[in-house]
């Protein structure tokens, strides 16, 4: 989006990886700020700071995320459960009850859901809960949002190359590509590609889609 010439504000909990998503964004005054999106007053606070230091705000991308530890049901803990719902559930809840308000028509908002999603895998039941969960919260904002011009949608990425992919072993990894029809994982780029779009104009008939990023899984 910043080689679009888009300004971003960006935050994270991750100070150390702000700073290094912000040095790949060449261009303009970019705002950063460490927030945690499970905390409700954390997002409004970092939204109201966007618009009080960019002046307006027109595209959200929800993409903090926890990856999921194939965990049998009865192993699970309460921490578990907690994190990965504050996260992946409630963190998009926050900022884009937050976003809202600012959003004129025209605006645009991109969800992460994932593969497990839309397909459901043994041991991976919260993940997998609260992934579909993102696609339900997509569709029903959809209807609210649609009315005032404001697009919502979806991606489902699958096997994706990302630095929280970077410890799993390379047997770990064939397995994953075999799994795949176009026999890799997929690159951060061949999502980001898809998100443009979907921010676009070009996407402005799509609302409430949820669009699978997987090279064809089996």
């Amino acid at each position: 989006m910043a080689s679009l010439g888009a300004t971003l504000a960006l935050c994270d909990i991750n100070i150390d990886g702000l700073q290094a998503t912000v040095d790949l964004c060449k261009g303009e005054d970019h705002l950063v700020e460490v927030a945690d999106v499970s905390s409700s007053d954390a997002c409004s606070n970092f939204v109201n700071s966007t618009v009080s230091s960019l002046g307006r705000l027109d595209l959200v991308f929800n993409c903090a995320g926890v990856n999921p530890t194939a965990y049998p049901l009865e192993d699970m803990t309460d921490v578990y459960f907690n994190k990965l719902v504050d996260t992946n559930l409630k963190g998009t809840f926050n900022i884009t009850r937050a976003a809202i308000p600012h959003l004129k028509a025209g605006a645009s908002i991109v969800n992460v859901s994932s593969i497990m999603g839309v397909s459901a895998a043994k041991h991976y039941a919260v993940y997998c809960a609260t992934k579909w969960a993102v696609v339900g919260f997509t569709k029903a904002m959809a209807l609210e949002l649609g009315q005032k011009q404001i697009r919502i949608n979806a991606v489902a990425p699958g096997y994706i190359n990302t630095p929280t992919n970077a410890g799993v072993v390379a047997g770990e990894v064939k397995a994953q590509e075999e799994k795949v029809a176009m026999g890799r994982m997929g690159q951060p780029e061949e999502v980001a590609d898809v998100v443009a779009f979907l921010f676009s104009d070009e996407s402005r008939y799509m609302n409430g889609s949820i669009v699978e990023i997987t090279g064809g899984r089996v």
